[in-house]
């Protein structure tokens, strides 16, 4: 398709040349803007098992690294309340968040007493910790849990060094549905484009979401930055995207256009309603679950949030900060009194504008008096080369004064987008974790 290279080359050019990182000399971030609507990220960089295709800050689990890890997040919490933030919204990102239930659970605790207004905890998880034990502990404290299942294939479980730890496909099924009443929201976290997936191996994923009772799907597609493209290689095979369009259609088909799933994002999947067998109480929460939006995809409601934890990224103003990739580093810049940037990039009102048109269209609707009273310009006007593609490509369903909307190949296109930005920012990682030095070095190069 010529328009998805194309544009994925001008992407992958764009995201290059401004997602570089310089130094940074604040030594606290900056604080909020009146008026402004937050979300809380942290970042809990461990995991039982290092995924190949996983570009995040990560590793391997110790207890002695990871308690002295979470109670300094929780100091780096409570500078964020100094600097006069209040937040709505938490997310919890990894690595694995419920790696260390006590700790993540004193970590959640604090975050609601320090924060009044929040509203609603996100968190990820694995499938091994879809359990009683966990699932009780996690109960009104998580409202929106994403489960990390990639795949239910069996052999592609096998690939990702995934199966032995966290079950079989129809393990990983069950735990996914005894889990979901717990939640208002659960999502199943799958991946497509895998080079060993086949037509029938997508299709038999969809259909076990579906039957999973998972109220929301989020379907990514797989990106393969210059970090993970060997390693990858070595354990599921070389990664190309000339069926990535025809595996999107196929997930769009069998959710939304058979009406069980309506789109949440561009790649995310809501479900319509309840399960039959379901009660009211399970069918009220699918329904609190559609008009809460998505789960995984921040970027869309919070343009701007603060990010705690190693190997977390802020976005305020113009401005993307990166915390420190090494846990040794950000132990000892919490316990000094200063928060964890160890680099930033700035963007330009180009950049912005772009990222914000990206964002809108990839949650399926760009407001455009909205751009033009943030920006000072139209859309038109400020990103006329974009547009003009984006309108020959036969993308927006609706162009008119007030709005963009897409038509299906306008959705995929913003797949595209949204991947190659993605690619970019996990560039912007690896610049990051190139900086680690000796023992965390050793960890995840040697």
């Amino acid at each position: 398709m010529l328009s998805e290279r194309l544009l994925s080359r001008v992407v992958h050019a764009t995201t290059d040349a401004y997602l570089k990182l310089g130094p940074v000399t604040e030594s606290r971030m900056p604080g909020p803007q009146p008026g402004k609507q937050y979300m809380l990220y942290m970042h809990v960089p461990f995991c039982e098992r290092l995924c190949p295709y996983c570009s995040f800050n990560r590793f391997p689990f110790a207890e002695d690294r990871a308690r002295p890890y979470f109670a300094n997040m929780r100091k780096e919490m409570l500078m964020l309340r100094e600097l006069g933030y209040d937040f709505d919204s938490v997310y919890v990102g990894g690595g694995t968040p419920t790696i260390m239930l006590d700790e993540l659970c004193e970590t959640l605790d604090l975050a609601r007493a320090t924060f009044p207004g929040i509203q609603e905890v996100s968190a990820e998880t694995n499938p091994n910790h879809l359990i009683p034990s966990y699932l009780e502990k996690l109960e009104g404290r998580v409202q929106r849990l994403s489960v990390g299942v990639q795949s239910f294939d069996d052999g592609l479980l096998k690939q990702m060094d995934r199966y032995d730890k966290y079950g079989s496909g129809d393990v990983i099924m069950e735990r996914i549905a005894e889990a979901s009443p717990h939640f208002v929201s659960l999502n199943a976290d799958m991946i497509f484009n895998f080079p060993a997936q086949t037509e029938d191996i997508l299709i038999a994923d969809i259909e076990r979401v579906v039957a999973s009772g998972a109220s929301q799907t989020t379907f990514y597609p797989l990106m393969a930055s210059p970090s993970v493209q060997k390693q990858l290689a070595k354990t599921v095979g070389p990664v190309s995207y000339a069926r990535e369009k025809r595996f999107y259609e196929i997930i769009c088909e069998l959710l939304v256009d058979t009406g069980v799933f309506q789109f949440g994002s561009a790649w995310t999947f809501n479900r319509r309603g309840p399960v039959a067998s379901e009660g009211a109480e399970t069918a009220l929460a699918f329904e609190t679950a559609l008009d809460a939006h998505m789960i995984d995809e921040y970027v869309v409601d919070y343009e701007e949030y603060p990010a705690i934890g190693s190997g977390g990224i802020t976005y305020l103003g113009d401005t993307l900060y990166v915390n420190t990739f090494s846990v040794v580093e950000y132990n000892q810049a919490i316990e000094s009194g200063r928060m964890s940037m160890m680099g930033k990039t700035r963007f330009s009102l180009r950049d912005r504008m772009r990222y914000r048109f990206m964002m809108q269209l990839f949650g399926l609707r760009l407001d455009k008096r909205q751009f033009e009273r943030d920006f000072g310009m139209t859309v038109e006007r400020g990103l006329p080369v974009e547009m003009a593609f984006m309108r020959a490509s036969g993308a927006f369903a609706t162009d008119d004064a007030d709005e963009l909307t897409l038509t299906p190949k306008g959705r995929y296109l913003t797949v595209v987008m949204m991947r190659q930005f993605f690619i970019g920012v996990n560039n912007l990682r690896d610049q990051a974790r190139q900086a680690l030095t000796g023992a965390e070095r050793e960890l995840l190069f040697g």
